[in-house]
């Protein structure tokens, strides 16, 4: 089923749901339904599945260094197809710009075709890590907006380097993101819903946000979309703070603020087990201040662990 449908399907009750990390090539996938499993007692109807692109590594050859290309997480098919058959829920795998090129974008969207997946997110991606900014990979697409397009070209029967329309169409619900602080690359947050507007005319359903932690920030953001013409579900994501260093690590890297009294919190906590137990406070606080102002879904960064969040849904769900 769609995440469109399953929003109307409830008639205006908070669903709830979460994004799992791809496990590193080589584990046991074991170790990421022993993280799910806890989860399923709060019926989520979908689970967001990540991709990662491709890393760089360097190998000694001949006395030389050849650089080789490696992905260290694959397997996001394979695993939203097992999520789909092992508990009976929607996978939503996530679909980047960045280390695909569009026939391989094509390929990955036709196997999610012919094994009855609903959903999917499109994303840009982000960029390498030996690069400042977002480079397109060779025969890519540089922005989410032209990959929401070439997912509603299939919807309509649309092939890559084919003239005419076919009569093999997908039906794809398309989610795609939304940066209540704005992304970190956009001049200004008028300038991101802009484009976040480019991806709703090129066909995507529904948004996800980005995490934040002030939630006024959302409110806002979904009060501007709407003035925006933006009128899909608008779905907000929530990251429950886990340790100390992420008072550093998340506003570099995500380009987020942390309020004054969630940081002060922190900053007392004697140890990573007293953060984690003030990130689990802060996230139900958060969560009951949505659910009672009507979102349609609450959707967790699990990242892979599922103890906090399960602590979180247990207030809430």
């Amino acid at each position: 089923m769609k995440v469109t449908d399953h929003i109307k399907k409830a008639n205006g009750k908070t669903l709830f749901s979460f994004e799992i990390v791809t496990p590193v090539k080589g584990k046991n996938i074991q170790d990421l339904y022993n993280n799910i499993d806890p989860l399923m007692e709060f019926n989520p109807p979908f689970i967001d599945v990540t991709t990662s692109r491709e890393e760089y590594v360097y190998v000694q050859k001949d006395g030389l260094l050849d650089r080789k290309t490696i992905r260290k997480r694959p397997g996001t098919l394979g695993i939203s197809v097992s999520l789909k058959h092992k508990y009976n829920i929607d996978p939503v795998p996530h679909i980047i710009c960045g280390g695909f090129t569009k026939e391989e974008t094509e390929y990955m969207l036709v196997d999610c075709h012919y094994l009855e997946i609903d959903n999917v997110v499109a994303l840009r991606g982000d960029a390498m890590k030996h690069q400042k900014y977002f480079e397109p990979t060779k025969g890519g697409h540089t922005y989410a907006s032209e990959l929401v397009t070439q997912i509603t070209d299939l919807n309509n029967g649309k092939f890559l380097h084919e003239e005419n329309l076919t009569e093999f169409k997908t039906d794809f619900c398309i989610g795609v993101a939304g940066y209540p602080e704005k992304h970190m690359e956009a001049p200004s947050l008028q300038t991101d819903l802009k484009r976040l507007k480019a991806k709703v005319d090129a066909g995507a359903d529904y948004v996800v946000t980005q995490m934040f932690f002030d939630n006024s920030k959302y409110f806002e953001f979904v009060k501007l979309a709407r003035e925006n013409g933006i009128d899909i579900p608008i779905i907000p994501g929530i990251k429950p703070l886990a340790v100390k260093r992420h008072l550093q690590l998340l506003p570099h890297v995500f380009s987020i603020d942390l309020p004054e009294e969630l940081v002060e919190a922190v900053d007392n906590c004697k140890d990573n087990k007293a953060v984690r137990q003030v990130g689990i406070e802060w996230a139900i606080n958060q969560s009951k201040e949505l659910k009672e102002a009507g979102v349609p879904v609450l959707h967790y960064y699990s990242m892979g662990k599922s103890d906090n969040v399960k602590a979180i849904a247990s207030a809430l769900f």
